[in-house]
Order: C-alpha cells, then structure tokens, then sequence
C-alpha cells in the first residue's frame, strides 16, 4: 500500500518542532522527529539563516509529500508575533521552492484531531500524540510532539489518493 510522508512543522525562532510521519489511511509510522534550535543573543538573521540550513538539511533528507504547519495566532506580543511568521516564512517557502503543498491548521484543528475535543489540554494532546505513533514516550522538546500532532491532523484531514 503507498504511504504519504507528511511534514509536520511548530513554527517557532528559538525553537522550530519538525516530525516527519509516514501515513497509509490507517496507521501513522514515525519517521524522525526533533527540533530545530537557534541560541538566543544570536543576530536574528544568522538565526533566520539557521533555520533556513536545517529545514533545507530536513527536506534533503525526508522528501516529504506535503507539509503541514500550525496557523499563527498571537494577541500579546507583537514583536514575538512578527519574528515567528519570518522565520515561519522560510519553512513555508522552503516547501513551495520544492512544490511541496503547504496546509495550515490552528491548534484547535490540532486538538480536535488528535484528541477528539478542541479545548483539549496540551498534556492530554501529547498523550495521544505517543499513544497514536505507538511511542514509549511522549517526544521532547514539547515543540517536536507539537509538530507531530500537527502532522496527524493532517493525515486525519486530507483526503489522499493511496493507490
């Protein structure tokens, strides 16, 4: 049966969670997971270049099929807000350099995929994140089973051609 690899990706400049999942319409395989991390006092560009390296290193290697990223929402910090979306935009551009298509889902998506309830806690999202992929673990960093989760969504919200 043909699987789709599915990227799935927490954006972040500090810290960027990536899982890359295999996905036959029925069972979700992980492939790799982790994160991608800048070192604060770094200048923001070297941090955007960082970033850009590794999520380059992470399409070389994996050839996902499609790449699925968490929709930005901020109401507090504006500055935070700003110097994610850059550091999102990469990534995303990185995807549509390769034609890979790009969904965006918002952390409620995200709960109410995995978890069933869209006001789900985090820890309960991480929980069925390990439980769905069969690990022994809940993955770390917390951005990493973020972008797992986000990848799961997908694979429940998609309809793919598996033949």
């Amino acid at each position: 049966m043909k699987k789709i690899r599915i990227l799935g990706i927490d954006p972040g400049y500090a810290i960027v969670g990536f899982g890359v999942l295999d996905y036959d319409g029925i069972r979700f395989e992980p492939v790799e997971y982790g994160a991608v991390l800048t070192e604060a006092g770094t200048p923001f560009p070297e941090r955007l270049r960082a970033i850009h390296e590794d999520i380059e290193f992470i399409f070389g290697k994996f050839s996902p099929d499609c790449m699925a990223i968490e929709r930005l929402y901020f109401t507090t910090n504006q500055k935070t807000a700003i110097d994610v979306a850059q550091a999102r935009g990469i990534t995303v551009l990185s995807a549509a350099m390769r034609n890979i298509p790009v969904s965006e889902y918002t952390p409620l998506q995200v709960k109410q995929s995995v978890v069933g309830y869209g006001k789900a806690e985090k820890k309960q999202v991480m929980e069925m994140t390990k439980q769905l992929l069969g690990l022994a673990q809940i993955p770390k960093p917390d951005d990493a089973a973020d972008a797992l989760a986000i990848a799961i969504c997908h694979g429940h919200s998609t309809r793919f051609d598996f033949r």
